[in-house]
C-alpha cells in the first residue's frame, strides 16, 4: 500500500499497473514487461557522463537516443511526425513567426428560425505540414465560444495548400441579441493517418464587430499560431506523485477531475477517462489509462500507476495526462491536457514536479487546470 494514501476520502484501486525501466550490467536501460524499450546508454552518453552540480548525471543527448518500442515511437506534444518519418515542428511550438495563410468565411443570421449560419469557404497559403508529400491534408474544426456547445468540422481535403470547402453550418436556438457575446473559433488542422493530426493555426472572430442583420457578411482573416497555454473551461485534474529514491520508483495517482466541459453537442454529461503517457526526452516509453467513468463531469478515478525510473533519468522524464471523453459511436475527443516534468509549460506544473523531486517518499497531490489539446 502507498504511504499517506489514507488522506484521500476515496479508496484507491488495489490494482497497480507497473512499468519498469532498468539498467543491466552493461549499462543498458531496459523496460521490463510489455513494450521492449532498448536504450543504448553508452551511445546516448549516459555512461561515463560528467556529473551535474547537483550530483545527478547530466542530461543525455535526446536526439541520439536509439529507442525501440513495440507499439511505435511517439513524439512529445510540441512535435509531429509525418508518414515518411520526417519530423517537423507544429505551428504551436515556440518558433519564429511564420505565414500560416488566410481563412475566408461568411456569417449570416436567419431571423425566422433564430439560427446563426456560418459558411466556411476556403483557405489560402497554408504551410506544408507533410515533408514527404510537400503538402497538407487540411480540415477545419469550428466552435462557438464561450459555451462550446456547438462543435462542427469540415471534411478533409487531400494534398492541397489552398483548400476550397464551401460547407455551411446552421446553429439553431441562438437569439440575435446574444450574438455580440459570442466568438467564432476556427481551428485549422492537417490530417495525419499515422499520428496525431497537426495543428496549423487558429482564427478567433468576435461577433461583436459583425452585423449580419442586413445580409451575409463576408470575412477573411489571417490564421495565427494557436495559443497552447490558454485554458478556456477545460476543467481541472487532481493528481498525486511520489518518488522513492532507494527503490527508484515513481508512483502516479490519478485522483479526480472537476468542472469538465460537456463535449457532446446534445448537452449530455460525458464519459471521461484519463490516459497517462510517460516520455523520456521526446520519446514515449509507457502508456496507460484509467477506467471510463460514465455520465459525469466530476469523475473520481483513484487509480495508481507505478514506474521504476533511475534517479539520473528524472530530469528528462515528462508525464502527460490526457482527459478524454469516451464516445461509443464516434471518435473519442480530448477534453484537456496536463504535463508534469521536463516539458511542463505551466507554473503550477513546474512547481508540482519540483516539490516531488525535492521531497522524496512524500505523496504530493495538487489540482491543475487543464489546457487545450
Amino acid at each position: 500500500m502507498l504511504k499517506g494514501i489514507s488522506i484521500y476520502p476515496e479508496t484507491l484501486s488495489n490494482k497497480k499497473k507497473i512499468i519498469r525501466i532498468r539498467r543491466d550490467k552493461n549499462g543498458t536501460v531496459k523496460e521490463t514487461g510489455k513494450g521492449n524499450l532498448l536504450i543504448d546508454a553508452a551511445e546516448a552518453g549516459l555512461v561515463g557522463s560528467e556529473k551535474a552540480p547537483n550530483g545527478m548525471n547530466g542530461a543525455p543527448c535526446i536526439d541520439q537516443l536509439p529507442i525501440k518500442v513495440d507499439y511505435g515511437d511517439e513524439l512529445s506534444p510540441d512535435q509531429s511526425i509525418t508518414p515518411g518519418g520526417s519530423k517537423i515542428s507544429s505551428p504551436s511550438s515556440p518558433e519564429e513567426d511564420v505565414l500560416l495563410g488566410t481563412l475566408t468565411f461568411s456569417v449570416d443570421y436567419n431571423f425566422p428560425k433564430k439560427a446563426l449560419v456560418v459558411t466556411i469557404q476556403e483557405a489560402h497559403g497554408l504551410p506544408v505540414m507533410d515533408e514527404h508529400t510537400q503538402g497538407s491534408d487540411p480540415y477545419i474544426k469550428m466552435t462557438i465560444l464561450p459555451d462550446k456547445r456547438h462543435r462542427v468540422k469540415t471534411r478533409v481535403l487531400r494534398k492541397t495548400l489552398d483548400p476550397v470547402f464551401d460547407e455551411t453550418f446552421t446553429f439553431y436556438g441562438i437569439p440575435y441579441s446574444q450574438l455580440q457575446d459570442l466568438v467564432l473559433h476556427f481551428l485549422v488542422l492537417s490530417f495525419d493517418r499515422f499520428s496525431r493530426d497537426d495543428v496549423i493555426g487558429e482564427v478567433m472572430v468576435p461577433l461583436a464587430g459583425v452585423d449580419p442583420s442586413t445580409g451575409k457578411v463576408q470575412l477573411t482573416r489571417e490564421i495565427i499560431k494557436r495559443n497552447i497555454q490558454k485554458c478556456i473551461s477545460r476543467g481541472e485534474l487532481q493528481v498525486s506523485l511520489s518518488y522513492q529514491p532507494v527503490a527508484q520508483r515513481m508512483t502516479v495517482v490519478v485522483l479526480k477531475a472537476r468542472h469538465l466541459p460537456k463535449m457532446d453537442i446534445t448537452g449530455l454529461s460525458g464519459n471521461p477517462y484519463v490516459k497517462v503517457n510517460v516520455y523520456y526526452g521526446r520519446k514515449r516509453i509507457a502508456k496507460k489509462k484509467t477506467h471510463v467513468k460514465k455520465c459525469t463531469l466530476n469523475p473520481i478515478f483513484n487509480e495508481s500507476f507505478i514506474y521504476d525510473i533511475p534517479v539520473d533519468l528524472l530530469p528528462d522524464i515528462s508525464i502527460e495526462f490526457l482527459v478524454i471523453d469516451f464516445d461509443r459511436t464516434t471518435k473519442n475527443e480530448v477534453v484537456g491536457r496536463l504535463i508534469l516534468g521536463a516539458h511542463s509549460v505551466t507554473t503550477s506544473g513546474v512547481e508540482h514536479w519540483r516539490e516531488v523531486c525535492e521531497n522524496p517518499r512524500k505523496q504530493i497531490a495538487k489540482w491543475h487546470s487543464l489546457s487545450e489539446y
